[in-house]
């Protein structure tokens, strides 16, 4: 069964059309997204490699969870919603704290039209992720990389082939977020 998703407006705010996720993409409909960036208290951050068999992006790291909000759910939900089902990891509303929310409009050459607003949150997590379930259709695979390492491949990532080069000043705004609480 396909996913219906609400339709937003320029601001992000539910317009009352909802659609399948096929036509948000084939239209290129605005519409909101959940991400949350998964830290731990030595300061390391769970990045998330994307499935081989995803339609962009495959095998290239990023966000710990991403998904997109279904209709009538609200960024919080879908962020812990997404987090059970991509990785297995139980989270509430509350662990997690909103940073922001990042326009990305893309077109792909394969003929999706990602027209999304990341509503992004960051959480502290103390798990071995060894112990998580990976949603084999989203993920790959998951690590947990330093703050110094990840700006090192950040700072590669044009050539290195690690992370959606593309996304660079969305990683760093992250990266300044993430640093600021563990201080």
């Amino acid at each position: 069964m396909e996913e219906y998703i609400d339709i937003v407006d320029i601001n992000g705010i539910p317009t009352g059309v909802t659609a399948p996720k096929s036509e948000i993409h084939s239209k290129g409909h605005l519409h909101n997204t959940a991400h949350v960036w998964f830290f731990t208290s030595e300061g390391h951050i769970l990045l998330q490699q994307r499935a081989a068999s995803k339609a962009i992006y495959p095998l290239l790291w990023d966000v710990s969870v991403a998904g997109h909000i279904d209709a009538g759910e609200t960024p919080k939900q879908a962020t812990v919603r997404e987090a059970k089902e991509e990785i297995g990891i139980t989270i509430t509303e509350e662990q997690l704290m909103k940073i922001g929310v990042f326009e990305c409009f893309q077109s792909y050459t394969n003929g999706i039209i990602d027209n999304e607003f990341h509503n992004t949150f960051i959480a502290e997590i103390n798990v071995n992720i060894e112990d998580l379930t990976l949603q084999k259709e989203e993920v790959e695979a998951l690590k947990l990389i330093s703050i110094p390492e990840f700006k090192l491949l950040l700072k590669n990532s044009a050539t290195n082939g690690h992370f959606i080069a593309s996304n660079n000043s969305y990683y760093e705004t992250v990266l300044d977020e993430i640093s600021t609480i563990l201080k």
